[in-house]
Protein backbone atom coordinates (compact mmCIF):
# COMPACT_ATOMS: atom_id res chain seq x y z
CA UNK A 1 0.00 0.00 0.00
CA UNK A 2 0.96 3.41 -0.16
CA UNK A 3 1.56 4.05 3.48
CA UNK A 4 4.03 0.84 3.24
CA UNK A 5 5.71 2.91 0.24
CA UNK A 6 6.01 6.08 2.43
CA UNK A 7 7.27 3.98 5.48
CA UNK A 8 10.38 2.57 3.68
CA UNK A 9 11.05 6.05 2.14
CA UNK A 10 11.06 7.93 5.46
CA UNK A 11 13.04 4.65 7.23
CA UNK A 12 15.29 4.57 4.73
CA UNK A 13 18.21 2.04 5.50
CA UNK A 14 19.21 1.05 2.09
CA UNK A 15 23.02 1.00 0.66
CA UNK A 16 22.11 2.26 -2.37
CA UNK A 17 23.80 5.70 -2.65
CA UNK A 18 26.65 5.09 -3.52
CA UNK A 19 25.16 4.04 -6.98
CA UNK A 20 23.82 6.94 -7.86
CA UNK A 21 26.93 8.55 -9.17
CA UNK A 22 26.69 12.18 -7.65
CA UNK A 23 28.01 11.32 -4.31
CA UNK A 24 31.25 9.32 -2.51
CA UNK A 25 30.29 7.40 0.10
CA UNK A 26 32.96 6.09 2.92
CA UNK A 27 32.56 3.77 5.44
CA UNK A 28 36.25 5.73 6.97
CA UNK A 29 35.45 8.38 9.18
CA UNK A 30 38.12 9.90 11.31
CA UNK A 31 37.74 10.34 14.55
CA UNK A 32 36.71 14.48 14.40
CA UNK A 33 33.89 12.93 11.71
CA UNK A 34 33.14 10.06 14.60
CA UNK A 35 32.88 13.04 17.16
CA UNK A 36 30.72 15.44 15.09
CA UNK A 37 28.06 12.56 14.63
CA UNK A 38 28.09 12.36 18.32
CA UNK A 39 27.50 15.49 18.67
CA UNK A 40 24.92 15.90 16.76
CA UNK A 41 23.14 12.95 17.21
CA UNK A 42 23.39 14.06 21.13
CA UNK A 43 22.17 17.50 20.24
CA UNK A 44 19.09 16.06 18.44
CA UNK A 45 18.61 13.99 21.58
CA UNK A 46 18.70 17.02 23.32
CA UNK A 47 16.23 19.09 21.89
CA UNK A 48 13.90 16.51 20.78
CA UNK A 49 13.60 13.76 22.76
CA UNK A 50 14.18 11.40 20.16
CA UNK A 51 14.35 7.28 21.72
CA UNK A 52 15.90 6.32 18.49
CA UNK A 53 18.66 9.10 18.84
CA UNK A 54 18.84 7.62 22.52
CA UNK A 55 19.03 4.06 21.49
CA UNK A 56 22.02 4.69 18.94
CA UNK A 57 23.99 6.89 21.37
CA UNK A 58 23.73 4.24 24.08
CA UNK A 59 24.96 1.55 21.67
CA UNK A 60 27.14 3.74 20.19
CA UNK A 61 29.55 0.50 19.57
CA UNK A 62 27.10 -1.61 17.55
CA UNK A 63 25.64 1.79 15.14
CA UNK A 64 28.57 3.63 14.64
CA UNK A 65 29.92 0.60 11.78
CA UNK A 66 26.64 1.76 10.12
CA UNK A 67 26.89 5.20 9.35
CA UNK A 68 28.82 6.43 6.24
CA UNK A 69 30.30 9.71 5.23
CA UNK A 70 28.23 11.09 2.17
CA UNK A 71 30.16 13.65 0.33
CA UNK A 72 28.91 15.56 -3.17
CA UNK A 73 31.46 14.55 -5.52
CA UNK A 74 31.69 17.98 -7.25
CA UNK A 75 32.77 19.20 -3.49
CA UNK A 76 35.00 16.84 -3.19
CA UNK A 77 36.79 17.81 -6.38
CA UNK A 78 36.79 21.33 -5.01
CA UNK A 79 38.39 20.66 -2.22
Amino acid sequence: PEEDDLMEKLLHHGGDLDHKGRVDVSGDMTSHDEERLYQLISNHVHYTGSVRGREILDNWAAFRPKFRKIMPVEYRRAL
